[in-house]
C-alpha cells in the first residue's frame, strides 16, 4: 500500500551500482527534524556489471546493456512513487573500466539520471555511516568488511570514530577470474591456497591496522554476508525481509564455507538460502571471510543489511535542511 502523497514530500531515491547488483532505495523524508523516513521501496537487481570484462578493464557489452535496462525499470519505480530527489552513486566496475564513463553518459541520456563515480576512499566512509544505522558498534572498535564484485572495503571503526579505512581492487568477481575461471566444478585446494597467499600479500595493510587497532568483532555488510546469514537460516530472505543485522554464528560460517568448498556448482545453486548467481562468487567471498577471521582470530561475526546507500541517506539527513 502506497502512502498517500503530499506535494510538499520530498521523497528521495538512492541508488547504489555495485559491481554485482545494483541497489534503489525510495524513502519519504519525514518534515519533523529527527524523525525517521519511511522506507517505501527496497529493491536490487542482480546486474553482474563486471562479467566478462572487469579484469579486463572494460565493461562487457551484455552487462553494459543489462544496466541501461535496470536503470530504466528503476526510473519506472521512481516516477510511480513521484520522487522528487535522485542520489545515484557508482563504485568499482564504473571507477576502473575504460568504457566506465560512457556508460555513466548513455545512463544519463536515457532516464535524466546523474551517475556520481566514487572512489574507493568515499565508498568506504559511506559504507560505516550505514552500517552505524544498523549496528551499535559501541566504543570498541570492529572490523566492517563490504565484498563487492569489484572492490573490498575494510574499515575499522567504533561507534564514533573510524581509526583506518581502505579500499582494496580484490572484489569477488575479479576474485574468481583470477583464481577460479571455470566455477563449474569443486574449487582445488590448490585454489583456495593460491588465493590466500594472493590475500596475504595484497592486505599487509589490513595486517598492520588489525595489529594496531585490534578489532573485537567482525560486521560483514554485502550480499555476500546476506548470503551467509540465508544459509544459517536455512532459506532464502527477500529484501524486505532482511533485518538490519544478524548476529552469524562462528560455527555456521564454517558449515557453509565447507560445503562451498565441496560442492560443484549445480549443488552449491541448491543450497538452501543462496541466490543462484551468487553460488561461484560467494565462494571467493567465504575464502576472503575465512582468511580475514584467521588474520584477526575475531569470533564474532554480525551481517549489516545497510551498507553504501543507507550511509548516503544518514549523511543526508545530517546535513542542513535546504531552503
Amino acid at each position: 500500500m502506497s502512502l498517500p502523497h503530499h506535494p510538499l514530500h520530498r521523497r528521495l531515491a538512492l541508488i547504489d551500482m555495485g559491481t554485482n547488483t545494483f541497489h534503489l532505495l525510495i524513502v519519504e523524508l519525514p518534515e519533523a527534524r529527527h524523525a525517521q523516513p519511511v522506507v517505501l521501496l527496497r529493491t536490487k537487481v542482480g546486474v553482474r556489471l563486471g562479467e566478462g570484462g572487469i579484469s579486463k578493464g572494460h565493461i562487457a557489452p551484455e552487462p553494459y546493456a543489462r544496466a541501461l535496462h535496470t536503470l530504466a525499470g528503476f526510473k519506472e519505480e521512481m516516477e510511480l512513487h513521484q520522487v522528487t530527489d535522485v542520489r545515484a552513486t557508482a563504485t568499482s566496475a564504473m571507477r576502473v573500466t575504460a568504457n566506465g564513463p560512457e556508460l555513466v553518459k548513455e545512463i544519463f541520456e536515457q532516464t535524466g539520471i546523474q551517475v556520481e563515480v566514487i572512489a574507493g576512499d568515499r565508498e568506504a566512509e559511506l559504507i560505516c555511516a550505514g552500517v552505524r544505522q544498523a549496528v551499535p558498534l559501541g566504543p570498541q572498535p570492529h572490523l566492517i568488511m563490504d565484498i563487492g564484485g569489484g572492490s573490498v572495503e575494510f574499515i575499522i571503526a567504533n561507534g564514533q570514530t573510524i581509526f583506518w579505512k581502505q579500499s582494496f581492487e580484490i572484489g569477488a568477481q575479479r576474485l574468481l577470474d583470477r583464481f577460479f575461471p571455470d566455477a563449474s566444478g569443486v574449487i582445488p585446494s590448490e585454489a583456495v591456497a593460491a588465493e590466500k597467499e594472493y590475500l596475504r600479500t595484497v592486505l599487509a595493510p589490513l595486517a598492520a591496522a588489525v595489529a594496531e587497532f585490534r578489532p573485537v568483532g567482525l560486521v560483514g555488510a554485502s550480499g555476500s554476508f546476506d548470503s551467509l546469514a540465508d544459509m544459517q537460516l536455512g532459506r532464502l530472505r527477500t529484501e524486505a525481509e532482511l533485518p538490519p543485522s544478524s548476529e552469524l554464528a562462528l560455527e555456521s560460517f564454517r558449515r557453509s564455507y565447507a560445503q562451498l568448498l565441496s560442492l560443484p556448482h549445480e549443488e552449491r545453486k541448491a543450497l538452501p538460502g543462496i541466490l543462484p548467481m551468487r553460488a561461484d562468487m560467494l565462494v571467493v567471498a567465504a575464502i576472503l571471510t575465512d582468511y580475514v577471521l584467521e588474520l584477526t582470530g575475531i569470533t564474532h561475526l554480525r551481517t549489516s543489511a545497510y551498507a553504501l546507500k543507507e550511509g548516503l541517506l544518514a549523511e543526508m539527513l545530517q546535513a542542513p535542511p535546504r531552503a
